[in-house]
């Protein structure tokens, strides 16, 4: 079980397979958002290799890579072109790994 957020609310199984299923189906997250931690955040684009998603505030972007999922939430003042940047160039880096 991964954590997620300031008070390291559990994330739960199900709730990342609907993630990485999104990435292939993602009529699965415009109809019913991205569930993290049990936070419910706006579906707003995604492709098969990264999904992003806000509530509020706070913006998710994620990016799946050949044996991982890179999950990232920030807030302001963090912009969302900076979160995918870095959740984009760890992903590839991973990708370069072999992960």
């Amino acid at each position: 079980m991964e954590t997620c957020g300031r008070n390291r609310t559990a994330l739960n199984k199900e709730e990342l397979a609907k993630l990485v299923q999104g990435f292939d189906t993602q009529e699965i997250l415009t109809s019913s958002g991205v569930t993290l931690a049990g936070n419910r955040y706006i579906y707003l684009s995604g492709t098969d290799r990264v999904i992003r998603a806000k509530l509020g505030k706070v913006g998710v972007h994620c990016m799946k890579t050949s044996q991982a999922v890179v999950v990232s939430l920030y807030e302001d003042p963090i912009q969302p072109q900076q979160a995918a940047s870095v959740v984009e160039k760890l992903g590839d880096y991973l990708i370069t790994c072999g992960y």
